[in-house]
């Protein structure tokens, strides 16, 4: 087994030079992610990474728990603010992933996703963290039209909680990320002005539904008629966008996600103003990659700190 394992990192260090840098991960860890492949795997992954998270009581911050923004049983959010409040934060809004079918902001006894917003929070962030609607019950648009509440409700509440709404950063992995840039590349489901953001991250996303062939999940999400797919694709819209993006994915992703965030990182150079923000996130998965977040590995974090520095 330890025989194909290092074929495979030295299949990747191949294609790129990240797995053979020395970085913060133990190297035990990055053994033993190496060893799961590239797969998305969140139980084995969260045995690996649950133990390096805080657990609750968290000092230093207020935690409000599933607070409505709309009129649906999922359309429900956690807020994060640091405790005491400080002067208007930025804001961090963070889309969990699932597979369209699956998925939630934060299961009981787990410490996933509240690392995103414990991070956030002693970053300068007000954070939130939102779950929205799945399929097959709720079928596209649903994703894209529960981002524009969650994003309405931020703009018209999140002042109050220490927020600034002209600094709003909305993020998404994996299908999170898929909601994100349906979000931001259809402006008809924008219910604030320009779209209520001033960035939008996307980790591990899919961006053009007719690159590749549709699986069970997306077809309950988007349907069974590919005619209907090149519209409800994002990656016309993201290019037209004026919304500032940063797009990431992780070295040890499934195939479709790295040739996905190649398609939009290599079209995006078409445009007048240029290539978007683009990381390739070096020996994680594509669960690892925001299990991590609020550990000593701090590379996604770093990146997203800069972009949102960039962001005037």
């Amino acid at each position: 087994m330890r025989l194909a394992i290092s074929a495979l990192a030295a299949a990747l260090m191949l294609s790129g030079p990240a797995l053979g840098q020395q970085g913060p991960m133990p190297e035990d860890l990055a053994w033993k992610l190496l060893e799961l492949g590239r797969v998305i795997d969140p139980p084995k992954t969260a045995a690996l990474y649950a133990p390096l998270q805080q657990k609750e009581p968290y000092q230093g911050v207020k935690v409000e728990r599933d607070v409505k923004y709309g009129p649906a049983d999922r359309h429900l959010l956690d807020v994060f603010t640091p405790d005491p409040a400080s002067p208007p934060r930025p804001v961090l809004i963070y889309i969990h992933g699932g597979g369209f079918i699956a998925g939630n902001k934060r299961n009981p006894g787990s410490p996933f996703y509240d690392n995103v917003m414990l991070w956030a929070a002693k970053s300068g962030f007000v954070g939130v963290n939102a779950t929205y609607r799945l399929a097959p019950a709720f079928p596209w648009p649903a994703g894209a039209e529960d981002m524009g509440a969650i994003v309405q409700w931020v703009a018209e509440n999140i002042a109050s909680r220490g927020g600034d709404p002209s600094r709003v950063f909305l993020m998404g992995q994996s299908v999170g990320a898929i909601h994100v840039a349906s979000y931001v590349s259809h402006s008809e489901f924008h219910k604030v002005k320009g779209g209520g953001l001033a960035g939008a991250i996307m980790v591990s996303g899919i961006y053009d539904l007719t690159a590749s062939p549709a699986g069970d999940a997306e077809l309950a999400y988007y349907g069974s008629d590919p005619s209907r797919y090149a519209e409800r694709s994002s990656l016309q819209g993201l290019l037209a966008s004026p919304i500032p993006f940063l797009i990431t994915a992780a070295e040890l992703d499934p195939p479709r996600f790295v040739e996905q965030f190649e398609l939009l990182k290599q079209a995006s150079c078409k445009r007048p103003s240029g290539c978007v923000r683009s990381f390739m996130l070096p020996q994680h998965s594509h669960t690892s990659e925001v299990y991590a977040i609020n550990t000593p590995d701090t590379r996604l974090t770093n990146e997203i700190l800069e972009f949102v520095k960039s962001v005037k």
